[in-house]
């Protein structure tokens, strides 16, 4: 698709400066984007590149206008220019109807322009709305619903009972309701629970690549509107999810914990069970959160990478903090 920057300014309710007439083709990195490409700055980081990029045009705010040598676009939110610019340079695939004559199929409840590709497998009494892709090697369980142009890319696992809402995209590798981890101690040895609960997940939800999603205990796991999740993230039974909460990858979440909605929470984040997580809130990457977190901010732990000989030093010291905290704490009493 080729947009002139007039057109772009229009779709993304940029401020032109420059030539409206100037063709755009493809997006790039300030550092690699060449003639017919469009570009942004987002983070001052970069901005040594701006003064040498070679786009016809970049997506900036006001304040680097000054250093731009090439066509602009102003706005407050260059990467949310640059994302929408995005969108429209390279729109999904069109969705060509039909049934691969390899698929496995148990249900009629299927809406004539879902798209079923190759060696998927569909249970019985399930629904599929319009406009939904099922991508090669999908298994689709029994009583399962998929909303209205939502993408199932390939290889993406739905258990039995499983709801999945409009405008959703899973990622291959995708397992939605598998059991949870529920077990009890019968003397020693470990008797699993039944999980009887299932998984809704609300529209405009986006899970990447090999993430799972276990169903609940009793009642269901839930992911509200609006969620985005990283690749390789693991969210036990009984969760909840509140709307346009972001969840970058290899976080694990544990069962009958709730998070409230827009949090943001950082890779290798680990989330302990039964506690609550309040709107507004942003975990930081390697974050352990044992507790709830009662007020909306930005929580941290865990320790920046150093030298492996300061580390040892400092892990030394460590070990002996309990003892050396008690002899302060004997030295302020004497001290009264």
């Amino acid at each position: 698709m080729i947009y002139t920057l007039q057109e772009i300014a229009k779709h993304i309710n940029a401020e032109l400066h420059g030539d409206p007439d100037c063709e755009i083709r493809n997006v790039d990195t300030l550092e690699n984007a060449s003639t017919g490409e469009i570009s942004f700055l987002s983070n001052n980081r970069y901005l040594h590149f701006l003064k040498s990029t070679k786009a016809s045009a970049v997506i900036l705010k006001a304040e680097n206008l000054v250093d731009c040598p090439v066509h602009a676009l102003v706005m407050e939110n260059p990467y949310l220019g640059y994302a929408n610019v995005a969108r429209l340079l390279y729109p999904d695939t069109v969705i060509e109807p039909g049934i691969h004559v390899s698929a496995n199929i148990h249900s009629v409840n299927i809406h004539p322009t879902v798209c079923i590709g190759p060696y998927v497998t569909v249970g019985s009494n399930t629904k599929i709305a319009a406009n939904v892709y099922i991508g090669p090697g999908c298994i689709i369980g029994n009583d399962i619903t998929i909303g209205e142009d939502t993408r199932l890319i390939a290889n993406v696992v739905l258990c039995h009972g499983v709801e999945i809402g409009k405008r959703g995209i899973l990622h291959p590798g995708v397992v939605i309701g598998a059991d949870g981890f529920g077990i009890a101690n019968d003397n020693g040895k470990w008797l699993k629970i039944p999980q009887i609960g299932s998984v809704k997940i609300g529209n405009d939800v986006e899970i990447g690549a090999n993430t799972t999603v276990d169903r609940g205990a009793l009642g269901n796991t839930i992911i509200d509107d609006g969620v985005k999740i990283d690749n390789q993230v693991q969210i036990g039974h009984n969760v909840y999810i509140g709307e346009h909460t972001a969840i970058a990858g290899c976080v694990g979440i544990a069962g009958s914990t709730k998070i409230g909605k827009r949090c943001m929470i950082g890779g290798a984040a680990g989330i302990s069970g039964h506690i609550e997580i309040v709107d507004d809130v942003i975990i930081m990457a390697m974050t352990g959160v044992a507790n709830s977190i009662k007020k909306p901010g930005v929580y941290a732990s865990g320790v920046p990478a150093m030298d492996a000989k300061t580390w040892r030093k400092n892990i030394a010291t460590y070990k002996h903090l309990y003892a050396l905290n008690s002899r302060v704490i004997k030295l302020e009493k004497k001290s009264k």
